[in-house]
């Protein structure tokens, strides 16, 4: 019997002991509590409405238009080349006259925003059909991508340097395409001089096709600094 008594009152002593020091401990406040305190006064969700939504700034506007302007200016040359200089023959040769656009806004607009253009606007010229073959886009962008960078690189920008790093990559471009033809067998070097032909005229349509391309690329200004 003095046992169990003894038993009884150990029970009793920690339980009394385990309430006293729940009693003591301050309750932890649970992660609702807390997020609930701290996000307690939210500001108001921005309310989204169609004015502010196509809402643009002078520059973006500008930005757009002078895009907007060299994609016309390409599609209208890509429509004269097909259906008009297509069917003409000097030599052999034609002209190229949406490789002419790519390449020269390449090199006016420089190695930062050249870059990006020739990428998107030779896989444009890819698809629409036009283009000796997909070799075309890797063609394009390495000649746009490394005249822009030899003309800022060595020369200072003015209309000849312009025009000589173009010509370069346009001559450039055409002996590539004849290369390309001699690997796949669709041509034969009797055409060499018909390539070479293009590649010339194609350097003469690029000077009255330069004040066009300069006059929309000054549009907002002009952003280059060297």
């Amino acid at each position: 019997m003095s046992n169990q008594n003894r038993n009884r009152n150990r029970s009793r002593s920690q339980s009394r002991s385990h309430s006293q020091s729940t009693k003591r401990r301050p309750k932890k406040k649970s992660l609702l509590q807390k997020l609930h305190r701290k996000y307690e006064f939210r500001p108001d969700t921005p309310k989204i409405s169609l004015p502010k939504l196509f809402h643009l700034t002078g520059k973006q506007r500008t930005e757009i238009l002078k895009w907007s302007l060299y994609a016309l200016v390409c599609l209208f040359l890509l429509i004269v080349q097909d259906t008009i200089m297509s069917r003409f023959r000097f030599f052999g040769g034609t002209t190229d006259l949406v490789v002419c656009a790519l390449l020269l806004i390449t090199v006016v607009e420089g190695i930062d925003r050249g870059s990006i253009f020739v990428l998107i606007g030779s896989l444009l010229y890819f698809f629409s059909g036009s283009a000796p073959g997909a070799f075309a886009v890797a063609m394009l962008t390495i000649l746009g991508i490394g005249a822009a960078i030899f003309r800022q690189a060595y020369w200072h920008r003015n209309e000849r340097s312009i025009l000589l790093c173009t010509s370069i990559a346009l001559m450039a471009y055409e002996l590539g395409v004849f290369g390309a033809g001699l690997f796949l067998e669709l041509t034969h070097f009797g055409r060499l001089g018909a390539f070479l032909v293009t590649g010339i005229l194609s350097c003469v349509l690029l000077l009255p096709l330069y004040p066009l391309i300069d006059r929309i690329g000054r549009i907002g200004g002009t952003q280059w600094k060297e």
